[in-house]
């Protein structure tokens, strides 16, 4: 396949606010021995990348330095290592950078096949949530059938994604969120209560709902601001989870008794600086046990707004205000 030299990305003009993103031109990326060459035709939007943006997230070493971190489109150029695909094959990647632009470069290991009956717009949609839910819900907090889930954040991409797959394998879920209408979105969505933070204190409802017991895991992106109350929250042998820090990373003053004396499991995780290695262990396990569940209709993406490529911007300000509910995507080519 004949391919072209250069290609058009969004870049950042420096660190700043949505408008520093402005289209422009850089070289055609060749594949490593381990990795594949995707032309892009849908990129997701993710927290990450705003902070990618706002300088507060940067790159690590050795990762491409452009914005975006999860593709779907169609391979075009694979390295001499890999087996696993052929090009013309269509596929969705977690990415280590580059995903806004018209072609990008994964390791074979984070990528996947679109689910059977997905298209791009869909299969751009799972990489990022599903990652971080499985690696963190499921392997970090053991969530298992039968137990009690809180997700903070519920109507967010990763709320919408761990709502579902908690429901999928068997868990009984709360969720947070920061209105009425993004509670009706997390009952719809299979939660079986939803908690406005705005109106309602989480620990006292939390309190309510288990009988005073507590939940069996929390996934938090919040962090300080919730971090007493989530310990609170937490029946016997409980775990939280923390994924990001929106409500401060610092906690001061807190008493960490209850941690031994109910056994609790604080722990968490980023996804970026894991290995292609343990990424690619998180992939296969995403295509043995959740593939087949996004196949059935059990699970999958919730697309909020889809934007042009050149609109990168506006999508940006849209992830900042918060006022949406699952995925913002960007099409970047048929």
């Amino acid at each position: 396949m004949s391919l072209p030299e250069s290609m058009t990305i969004i870049a950042a003009e420096g660190a700043g606010g949505p408008e520093v993103l402005k289209p422009a031109s850089a070289p055609v990326p060749a594949p490593k021995p381990d990795e594949v060459l995707i032309r892009v035709m849908v990129a997701g939007v993710n927290r990450p990348d705003v902070a990618q943006r706002s300088g507060s997230y940067p790159p690590p070493p050795g990762a491409s330095p452009i914005i975006g971190l999860e593709v779907a489109g169609e391979v075009v150029a694979v390295g001499g290592e890999v087996s696993a695909y052929a090009v013309g094959d269509h596929v969705c990647a977690l990415t280590n950078g580059g995903g806004y632009a018209q072609y990008c470069v994964a390791p074979a290991a984070q990528t996947l096949p679109w689910p059977e009956g997905y298209d791009a717009l869909r299969a751009a949609a799972l990489p990022e949530t599903y990652f971080t839910v499985w690696a963190n819900l499921f392997g970090h907090g053991r969530l298992a059938a039968g137990e009690t889930a809180l997700i903070h954040g519920g109507s967010s991409g990763i709320g919408v994604t761990a709502i579902q797959l908690a429901k999928a394998f068997g868990a009984t879920v709360y969720a947070t969120a920061g209105s009425d209408a993004k509670c009706d979105a997390c009952r719809l969505l299979g939660a079986d209560a939803a908690i406005n933070y705005r109106t309602q204190d989480f620990q006292e409802e939390v309190k309510a709902l288990t009988k005073g017991r507590g939940v069996d895991v929390i996934l938090d992106m919040v962090g300080a601001a919730y971090f007493p109350r989530n310990l609170r929250s937490l029946a016997m042998d409980g775990r939280l989870v923390l994924i990001a820090f929106l409500g401060g990373s610092k906690v001061e003053n807190m008493d960490l008794a209850p941690i031994m004396t109910r056994r609790l499991t604080v722990t968490g995780s980023t996804m970026r600086p894991r290995t292609t290695a343990q990424k690619g262990a998180i992939a296969a396990e995403l295509r043995a046990k959740v593939w087949p569940k996004l196949e059935a209709g059990q699970c999958g993406p919730q697309i909020h707004a889809i934007f042009p490529f050149s609109e990168a911007a506006a999508a940006h300000a849209l992830m900042e205000s918060s006022a949406h509910i699952g995925k913002i995507m960007l099409t970047v080519a048929p």
